[in-house]
């Protein structure tokens, strides 16, 4: 039974059709969307990696508790993007969501620069190396929090909504070479994106270390403030898809009409598909032969209870279209394997223990030089990895192995989504091993209980586990990110862009549990594998249980591969050769 109008928007209002003519969007847009989410991640990241020494000079704050505080805020940020998507996908659309996330971003900034600007609003100057001893009242806390609550909302907004909004513009499905244009547009998209946090691991990072936090947290502020004018600037020239009905009041109605039709029959599949309640101008007129159980959603019992005169379902919680279906389909489907990637997030969290790492060591770029490169910089080498990657990838691997071949080559996104996840294995064992070498380097040099003295090694020992890293975010992050992006309907885009940032809420929340649970149980006396002190603590032990757990995830992310079945992708590619055949054999005969 087909539905005349959208069955998601309501009955009273119609929204305009879509215009096929694509006078909007275009390469022209990429500037204002790009440049507004680069400064974005110029301005949240650079205030993030120094973090931990901040909370622990300027508030007191110990090295685990001060690192429980950013898990949270890490999370809080990776979890609000899943809001920003289903607010934008269902009411305030993506340049709206975007707007308003922008102006949010940049208060945060400024309440949180207002705390370095203010002696009132923290804690008396720490004296001397204990720093545990200084004490935040909870006034001070609750506005330093306000400020990350703030940051978290913007952060929300933007960084799901800019990725689609930038597809929104290059998506044309009547370009034969869409999908390499969406694929080159990812890969670009994130490389950018990395430049940005490049410039905030060094640039920002080296200001805060030499000019004090005042100039170090000012910067950001305004760098918001310029994206959020940049955004609103390209307004004209943007593309800008009509919203739908709440979607996830959709996927619920789904569930529950699938269950109150439990104990109804699936038609065969001789039957008609009038069976099916589907949109009218919807490709799907049935559902797929997958999670068959959420079909009876979609069935029709009785045409004249179901189905009111003017054609709309009369119980959308008993009646749902096979849109809806699809979409919830959609969504479970990818569970299993976007859980896998979680635990690549947990070991990419670890950085402001990296940064403890790297201040305690020799970052002189050799003996007889005189700079060091900040502690909280040696994060630029995961990003240079990364966009070496997306460059190489794009640019050099697959038109040589094309050339090669003589014809289009596509690393399946499935194979670099689980070479991401060994490779994250592969950098906690580095990780492991060079902590090792470093703690057990201070104790040979007496420096067990003086955990600010430099250790006599060079930090350039770090730069291989954080080079892993970097690949290993370039083959998951980016592949999740395809993967999601082509495996959902176009209507849920935005959801797809903010999944892999919900495995990082989930993973840090997770981190945070892990940290807590590896320093309470592995106490012994005064003493744990977790201190404030690194080189009393067995943070290489540490990091070695996140290495076993990291290969555990591996065989898990092999098993649900193989369960996921073809991707969308894989499924259109064997169509577009069986035609290839098909046509040859015609030519032959």
């Amino acid at each position: 039974m087909e539905n005349p109008p959208d069955q998601t928007e309501s009955k009273e209002m119609i929204l305009e059709p879509e215009t096929r003519t694509r006078r909007k969007g275009g390469l022209i847009t990429m500037p204002f969307i790009i440049a507004n989410e680069g400064f974005e991640k110029v301005a949240s990241y650079g205030l993030l990696q120094n973090m931990i020494l901040y909370l622990i000079s300027d508030y007191g704050l110990g090295a685990v508790k001060g690192q429980t505080v950013l898990f949270m805020w890490v999370a809080a940020t990776n979890f609000m993007p899943l809001v920003g998507a289903f607010l934008s996908d269902s009411y305030l659309g993506r340049f709206l969501t975007i707007s308003i996330a922008s102006l949010s971003s940049f208060l945060g900034m400024v309440v949180l620069w207002l705390t370095a600007m203010l002696p009132q609003v923290k804690p008396p100057p720490c004296v001397g190396t204990n720093c545990s001893s200084v004490t935040a009242t909870s006034s001070q806390l609750a506005l330093l929090y306000s400020a990350f609550a703030l940051i978290s909302i913007g952060s929300g907004g933007i960084r799901p909504c800019s990725l689609a909004f930038g597809a929104d513009q290059l998506d044309n499905k009547d370009n034969p070479k869409n999908e390499r244009v969406l694929e080159s547009f990812f890969g670009w998209y994130y490389a950018c994106s990395s430049v940005a946090v490049l410039i905030a691991f060094t640039v920002i990072v080296y200001i805060q270390d030499h000019l004090g936090w005042r100039i170090g947290f000012g910067i950001p502020a305004i760098l918001m403030l310029v994206a959020g004018i940049l955004f609103v600037f390209g307004s004209p020239l943007y593309v800008k898809r009509n919203v739908s009905k709440s979607l996830f009041t959709g996927l619920a109605q789904v569930a529950v009409a699938a269950y109150v039709n439990r104990n109804l029959s699936l038609p065969d599949h001789n039957d008609s598909y009038d069976c099916y309640y589907h949109l009218k101008d919807s490709e799907l007129k049935a559902p797929s032969d997958k999670l068959r159980f959420l079909n009876k959603a979609c069935v029709i019992n009785n045409h004249e209870e179901d189905i009111g005169s003017d054609g709309f379902s009369l119980n959308p919680w008993r009646l749902c279209t096979t849109d809806q279906v699809e979409e919830l389909k959609a969504l479970v489907k990818v569970i299993p394997v976007w859980s896998t990637g979680i635990m690549m997030s947990i070991n990419v969290s670890q950085n402001s223990f990296q940064v403890l790492q790297a201040n305690s060591m020799d970052r002189r770029l050799s003996s007889d030089s005189t700079f060091q490169i900040p502690a909280a910089s040696f994060g630029m080498f995961t990003i240079i990895a990364l966009i070496s990657w997306v460059v190489l990838y794009d640019r050099a691997i697959l038109p040589l192995a094309s050339k090669i071949r003589g014809r289009p080559v596509r690393v399946s996104v499935k194979i670099r989504m689980g070479l991401g996840l060994f490779i994250s294995f592969l950098a906690m064992a580095v990780s492991a091993t060079v902590e090792h070498y470093r703690r057990k380097t201070a104790i040979n040099q007496g420096l067990a209980n003086n955990a600010n003295a430099t250790v006599n090694i060079s930090a350039m020992w770090l730069i291989p586990q954080y080079v892993l890293h970097g690949l290993a975010e370039a083959l998951t992050a980016i592949g999740q990110t395809e993967f999601f992006y082509t495996e959902f309907p176009k209507s849920m885009s935005s959801i797809a862009a903010s999944l892999f940032g919900l495995g990082m809420a989930v993973a840090n929340i997770l981190a945070s549990v892990i940290l807590n649970v590896v320093k309470n149980s592995s106490k012994k006396g005064n003493d744990s594998w977790i201190e404030d002190n690194i080189n009393r603590g067995h943070y290489d032990y540490y990091y070695w249980i996140l290495a076993i757990l990291s290969f555990v995830n591996v065989i898990y992310y092999v098993v649900c591969s193989w369960s996921y079945g073809p991707t969308m992708d894989q499924v259109r590619n064997e169509k577009v050769n069986g035609v290839r055949e098909e046509v040859e054999e015609v030519k032959l005969n």
